[in-house]
């Protein structure tokens, strides 16, 4: 659904075109310093219009905490934070209701609320709803204190020049894809179970939250499977578990060992793109041509580091608190 976390939970809400987004956090500890200010470097760097080929869609994004803070400390009941909508263009996407957008959500929307749902701007599928995510993960690093996820673009469209790579989309008149890669050092030995709550597992259920994620991998990832044994084995140096390699990406039997986790993610190119595509049009019943008018990122990756790292960091607050790793605040 809208939810996840089992001890530091967050609900996001809202759609693109709608008054408001936003997140309520529910499980932070009561005493955690809170102010405007901490939120500004995150939210900026989530903005689309401030580097190259991202939507030229610019919001304040100021958040409104509405609740669950007082005298600028946490309560410990759920804080509710809420970003106005004000820069929206509707009209660009009533006239493309007809044609569902290849690999965009709408058509699957529409089928299964049977209509109902906000399709302005992609509604409650759109990446804008990121930015309740993006503050979620400010209060979450807050927590983490020493071990906050830095995520950084490794590649864009197959090459580790980014502007090359963004110059392939622009040639093409086209969207175009990358690959971010996230580290967190300074984790402790033991966060995450076995089986269906290994740290894998439940970063891996929130990052694929991320609208334009498509894989994620850990450690050596797809590689490992070209690997002998002898090879991708971490060798133990030492009692406090550091390992001579780090092919695991600091997990081992789904629990972390204490050594950096590195894993990295797939962003897919963004489904709204200006080049001609052929496909269905409901109200004609047939196939039609269809270019994506409208504000939309040429390449989503840009915009992904910060989101992944807010993702990252709530879900190892709640992994944090769940083996009760963060004391009180006060």
């Amino acid at each position: 659904m809208n939810s996840i976390g089992r001890i530091f939970r967050i609900h996001i809400i809202g759609e693109s075109h709608g008054e408001c987004v936003g997140v309520i956090i529910d499980g932070c500890p009561a005493g955690l310093s809170i102010d405007i200010a901490d939120f500004e470097k995150d939210l900026e760097r989530r903005k689309g219009g401030t580097q190259k080929g991202t939507t030229p869609r610019k919001e304040d994004d100021i958040p409104l905490i509405k609740t669950g803070v007082f005298n600028g400390r946490t309560t410990g009941a759920p804080i509710t934070i809420l970003f106005e909508n004000n820069n929206t263009r509707s009209g660009d996407y009533e006239k493309q209701r007809a044609i569902p957008r290849p690999g965009h959500a709408d058509f699957t929307a529409a089928v299964k609320y049977g209509g109902y749902e906000d399709y302005r701007g992609g509604g409650h599928f759109s990446g804008r709803l990121t930015v309740g995510l993006v503050a979620a993960g400010v209060i979450a690093k807050k927590l983490l204190q020493q071990a906050v996820p830095v995520a950084t673009i490794l590649e864009i469209g197959g090459e580790v020049d980014l502007e090359k790579g963004l110059q392939k989309a622009i040639d093409q008149k086209d969207s175009i894809g990358g690959i971010v890669e996230c580290r967190v050092s300074g984790l402790p030995v033991g966060l995450g179970e076995h089986f269906f709550d290994s740290v894998e597992s439940v970063l891996a259920h929130a990052i694929f939250s991320i609208p334009a994620i498509k894989g994620v991998e850990f450690g050596a990832g797809f590689s490992a499977a070209r690997m002998f044994g002898s090879v991708h084995n971490d060798a133990i140096m030492d009692a406090s578990g550091k390992t001579g390699t780090n092919h695991a990406g600091g997990v081992v039997g789904g629990i972390t060992n204490g050594n950096e986790l590195v894993f990295r993610v797939a962003v897919k190119p963004t489904s709204s793109t200006p080049k001609e595509q052929t496909t269905w049009n409901k109200e004609m019943d047939a196939l039609d041509t269809l270019s994506v008018k409208g504000r939309h990122d040429l390449c989503i990756a840009l915009r992904v580091p910060v989101v992944l790292e807010a993702v990252t960091a709530v879900v190892l607050a709640d992994l944090m608190l769940l083996d009760q790793k963060i004391n009180k605040i006060l």
